[in-house]
């Protein structure tokens, strides 16, 4: 069965693109922790870091320094929480590689990662915002 993530990157389930590559593709998190959170995930779907080629893996963080570059312009920053929950005990949710990446600015209170995932949010993704920072980060 198809992961999250794979449905998302078929275009099964609809997403709000940050940046693609051959290898990866970068969209905006749902329930965002800070404004522009934006996942970047393999297109191949594997649950672990390790699961990954040389290639695949170099590909992947790639595509964050993209993102970063993307969402840095946005927002006026050069600083980033970059994260990976490899395997369901470290938390990971969905069994699919995907590295957080999350704009840091100030004002922002700064938080450490632990204090950005307190909980899980609840209720509807605002699609509408989502979608307009996504076309302004394109």
């Amino acid at each position: 069965m198809a992961t999250l993530f794979e449905r998302i990157i078929s275009g099964e389930i609809p997403s709000h693109a940050v940046a693609r590559g051959e290898a990866w593709y970068a969209f905006l998190d749902v329930f965002p922790r800070r404004p522009g959170h934006t996942l970047v995930v393999p297109l191949r779907g594997v649950a672990r870091l390790s699961d990954l080629d040389p290639t695949e893996r170099h590909a992947l963080m790639d595509g964050v320094v993209e993102v970063q570059q993307r969402l840095g312009a946005h927002f006026n920053t050069t600083d980033f929480t970059v994260c990976v929950h490899d395997g369901s005990l470290a938390g990971q949710e969905v069994p699919h590689v995907h590295l957080h990446v999350v704009p840091r600015t100030p004002g922002d209170g700064g938080g450490t990662l632990a204090s950005m995932w307190p909980s899980t949010p609840q209720g509807d993704p605002d699609h509408h915002q989502l979608a307009a920072l996504a076309e302004a980060l394109a």
